[in-house]
């Protein structure tokens, strides 16, 4: 009895995490069309969640890119099947892992980042300043972070994406040996419009999970020190937690719709 009643919590303690994540959403569309945006807010957001990132998602979009192009084409090599490298590379890139990758680096390096301020505002009674100076939360502290967001991801996940790629041609044309135009023709021939807003898509759709998930936690913190901790611990695992699962669905969605 005591497992179900522990299993019965932790449910219904997931609905209704999803039912105030989804108030904090509603919440912050409205105050984007309900308040003028804070520009120098925003601003500061875009340095740094996109200017600030590029190293990290440079570093694991290229990697990434290199060591799948290296495995592809050892496998498919001794099978005559060069030619396939390059598109599986670059779809693979630009449809899961460069939207995938630059999300969970995002929620490890932004997101917990992004609790761990709001819940230390929390714990010292900066939000409750912020209503007594008739300043609305949700439009000073998550819409700018919001906003930043969905602007930077785009740009964030085409530059793992492109890095990958690039780097992954590099590795198998002067490592590898693969005929350079060979290699090319194939990969614009099968890399179409498609794969890249699909990317483009899950962007955005992965920033906001991001931005909603570690501003929830951030906002609901314990009232100690301790909670600082676990706010941005909680922020950075459940939103990569939940970009993973939600891939897989997004994933299917749009290629049921794309090629049924």
């Amino acid at each position: 009895m005591n497992l179900l009643r522990h299993f019965g919590k932790a449910w219904v303690g997931m609905f209704e995490t999803a039912g105030a994540i989804y108030y904090l959403f509603a919440d912050v569309v409205y105050s984007i069309f309900r308040y003028r945006l804070r520009w120098e807010l925003f601003l500061e957001q875009i340095v740094r969640i996109g200017m600030r990132s590029q190293g990290i998602v440079l570093i694991t979009g290229a990697f990434t890119g290199a060591v799948f192009a290296a495995q592809t084409q050892f496998r498919f090599g001794k099978f005559g099947l060069s030619s396939a490298t390059g598109p599986v590379v670059s779809i693979s890139m630009l449809r899961e892992l460069g939207p995938v990758l630059c999300a969970l680096m995002l929620s490890g390096r932004v997101g917990s980042a992004m609790a761990a301020e709001l819940s230390t505002m929390r714990v010292t009674e900066q939000i409750d300043a912020l209503r007594a100076l008739a300043v609305y939360p949700t439009q000073y502290l998550v819409v700018p972070r919001f906003l930043g967001m969905l602007v930077s991801m785009p740009f964030l996940v085409a530059l793992t994406s492109g890095t990958g790629i690039l780097l992954g041609y590099g590795v198998s044309v002067f490592l590898l040996g693969v005929d350079p135009t060979f290699y090319w023709e194939n990969t614009i021939k099968f890399t179409g419009a498609k794969d890249i807003w699909m990317g483009e898509i899950k962007a955005l759709f992965f920033a906001m999970i991001i931005v909603l998930i570690s501003c929830h936690r951030g906002l609901h913190c314990q009232m100690n020190a301790e909670g600082v901790g676990i706010a941005a611990t909680e922020a950075m695992v459940f939103s990569a937690i939940t970009v993973l699962i939600s891939n897989f669905f997004f994933s299917f969605l749009m290629n049921l719709i794309l090629y049924s």
